[in-house]
């Protein structure tokens, strides 16, 4: 599987020289400190206890920094830092007395504190649990497979490089770990081993038919649109638990030792030090964190005071996005019934810059919780329900903050990326949620505000009323109905629901869109590229039209698998329309390729028979995590599926994108195609070999496969 993990795209990690210098390791150090971190407090032995194994995971990735050049491995400096951090991690506790009393004096150290990762919710105490009980090869191999997205190939060689007698095995039991399937945003798995096509579909749709395999042995995912039961397995279904605060040991929460055994010992400085000390490495080393209401009260936040200061925020002018070439969160008012409450703002300020222990604090992955360098703009503030909320915009991320109207209660400080939105992808922001429905507040440059169920294309669209302020009236979240505990087309219950937002004519003439929420602050911009025919190749579209509603009736539920993970926008690519064998009508092959805000994608690809009812979940036949595919960096694409005609007669069925000029099919069949698509008969079960030639001589492999 291809990736494009940021270790391979940063500037620190590039290059092609034979060594790395000291600089080049310190510079990636730095910049992925959070991940090496998190990489080493996974491998470590669970045994130690969280203060322990967090404390033991930062030395051991400041330890990592080599004295002198050292040779360059696939990854460049950030390559050589992982595999010498994970070597320290495998054989943590097998040194002896000596360095192993050293070990607790090294630095950084806190003295009359526990420190301790976040507690995370019931997904990530079960792949916690589930992890403990694994050998660290195997621990490590998991981190290698889901934080770092690595594919089995590229996990067994840093494994090999780190020192692992048996990296095949690491792999194989990593892929054994089991978690409820709920837990892992989904439950089905996507994949196929390398070349081979495994979907089974019958002529009146999908039938169950072997699952897809990860080639991980036995805890490989069973095929999307079977039921693989409450469970999950495999690295890629604890991705998102792994990017948990559960697993993050550079956002530490703090709780005193012993206090009365420290009174005896009359060590009241020894304690007020280590305060000072602890509260250094919370701010210097997790950047942010959460602390206890007595903390964020007394003690002085890591922010600029101008910064937090009401009178200092940044208010647009109403008529602003009317007067400027830049359409994003920065031309959006402050609106609100709550705008002028400084008291209120102040808090908010606050709590952003340290949040208390009865603060919830949550993030989309890769987005920093540090606090506001310079006064952030204020987009709202005013009361939604039971909650009061204020939201703000850093220029890079937006922040909500959320208290209970009245009484007393938990307060929500939430963050997400925001950089390079667009009119689209800034029209709408979080407001508040309850009950299963969400209300959002929608940009100034919204006009129209309707609502659609994704699942009925032939429905129309009915309007959505907003308050003066924009703030819609709730709307129900996707698979807010669906029954606790199923996994596939079940999860999602019998409607997705979708916002439709038409733009200002003094920007766009009739311009609408379509955003779906998948749990974030931001909901989802959904696209649509229709197939191939004559001419260039077409751009995405506003999936409005009636074509693309029938094409995302069949995807809409995949959008299950992306909640959570902080998805910017979905296209969804009609990459090939191919007539069917025994005149059994035309099927469709699409691509949804989900884009991040933080960069990396994710690509499924589907096949979807003409006999598919309107909101028939289509079959899975590859995907691709964190790399380009089915983006405007790779265009090309290629899938295959066995498939059953209604006569009862099995072929194996492959189509590729505009530009494959021939596709070939081996083991256990033997049949070439001249252009885009093969269909040729095949015995029931098999599982062919594909490869593919694009029209400028360029090898074509399956989605997933290379």
């Amino acid at each position: 599987m291809k990736t494009q993990a940021a270790s391979e795209t940063s500037a620190s990690s590039r290059g092609s020289s034979a060594t790395v210098s000291v600089a080049q390791a310190e510079a990636a150090l730095i910049e992925h400190y959070p991940r090496l971190v998190r990489l080493a407090y996974v491998t470590l032995p669970a045994g130690l206890g969280k203060h322990r194994r967090a404390m033991a995971a930062h030395r051991l990735v400041q330890s990592a920094l080599p004295t002198s050049p050292a040779p360059s491995r696939q990854g460049g400096a950030y390559g050589v830092l992982r595999v010498r951090v994970l070597r320290a991690a495998l054989e943590f506790g097998d040194q002896g007395r000596l360095r192993a009393a050293l070990e607790g004096v090294r630095m950084p150290r806190v003295v009359g504190l526990r420190a301790h990762p976040q507690a995370g919710g019931d997904g990530e105490l079960a792949l916690y649990r589930a992890l403990s009980a694994l050998p660290a090869p195997a621990r490590a191999a998991y981190a290698l497979m889901s934080a770092e997205a690595l594919g089995e190939p590229d996990a067994r060689g840093v494994l090999d490089a780190a020192g692992v007698s048996d990296p095949r095995e690491a792999v194989r039991a990593a892929a054994g770990v089991r978690i409820p399937a709920q837990a892992a945003a989904g439950g089905t798995g996507t994949g196929a081993m390398p070349g081979m096509v495994t979907g089974v579909v019958t002529g009146a749709g999908v039938d169950a038919g072997p699952g897809l395999d990860l080639g991980l042995g036995s805890g490989a995912f069973t095929g999307a649109g079977t039921r693989s039961g409450t469970t999950a397995a495999g690295p890629a279904a604890g991705r998102r638990l792994m990017a948990s605060g559960e697993f993050d040991a550079c956002t530490l929460q703090l709780r005193p030792t012993d206090l009365l055994r420290r009174r005896r010992r009359g060590r009241i400085g020894g304690g007020a030090a280590a305060v000072v000390a602890a509260g250094a490495l919370l701010f210097a080393i997790a950047g942010s964190g959460s602390s206890s209401q007595h903390y964020a009260a007394s003690g002085t936040p890591a922010a600029d005071p101008h910064a937090l200061d009401p009178a200092s925020l940044v208010r647009v002018p109403a008529t602003q996005w009317k007067a400027t070439a830049r359409l994003d969160f920065s031309a959006w008012p402050a609106r609100g019934n709550r705008t002028k409450d400084t008291a209120l703002l102040g808090r908010a300020l606050s709590v952003w810059a340290n949040p208390g222990a009865s603060v919830d604090v949550s993030s989309t992955a890769g987005t920093p919780r540090s606090g506001p360098a310079q006064p952030p703009q204020l987009l709202f503030a005013g009361d939604e329900d039971a909650a009061t909320v204020v939201i703000f915009y850093d220029g890079l991320r937006v922040v909500r903050y959320a208290q209970p109207r009245t009484g007393s209660g938990r307060a929500a400080l939430d963050f997400a990326q925001a950089e390079d939105a667009d009119l689209t992808t800034s029209a709408a922001l979080l407001v508040d949620r309850v009950d299963g429905n969400a209300r959002f507040l929608t940009a100034p440059w919204v006009a129209q505000t309707q609502v659609r169920d994704l699942f009925k294309p032939d429905q129309a669209a009915t309007d959505l009323h907003r308050s003066a302020d924009g703030v819609t009236d709730p709307v129900p979240m996707p698979g807010a109905g669906a029954t606790a505990g199923t996994t596939g087309s079940a999860a999602c219950g019998t409607t997705w629901p979708v916002m439709q937002l038409r733009s200002s004519s003094s920007i766009a003439e009739k311009h609408s869109f379509l955003l779906t929420d998948l749990g974030d602050l931001a909901p989802v911009h959904l696209t649509y590229t229709p197939p191939p025919s004559v001419g260039e190749a077409a751009p995405p579209v506003e999936a409005t039209g009636p074509k693309a509603l029938v094409s995302w009736a069949h995807s809409a539920c995949r959008l299950v698998e992306l909640r959570g993970q902080g998805v910017k926008a979905v296209n969804d690519w009609e990459f090939a329309d191919t007539a069917l064998p025994e005149g059994a009508g035309d099927a469709s092959w699409t691509c949804d390729r989900a884009d991040t805000w933080r960069g990396p994608g994710i690509a499924l690809v589907q096949f979807v028979p003409p006999a598919a009812k309107a909101d028939e979940l289509g079959t899975l036949a590859g995907q691709q995590a964190d790399g380009n595919a089915c983006s405007r960096f790779d265009q090309h694409v290629m899938a295959g599926v066995m498939w059953k005609s209604p006569a009862d007669h099995w072929y194996l069925l492959a189509a590729g994108s505009r530009d494959t000029a021939s596709i070939r099919a081996t083991h256990g069949v033997n049949a070439t195609s001249e252009g885009p698509f093969l269909a040729t008969p095949a015995a029931r079960g098999t599982r062919a070999a594909l490869t593919g030639r694009l029209t400028d001589g360029k090898p074509l492999a399956p989605l997933g496969n290379d």
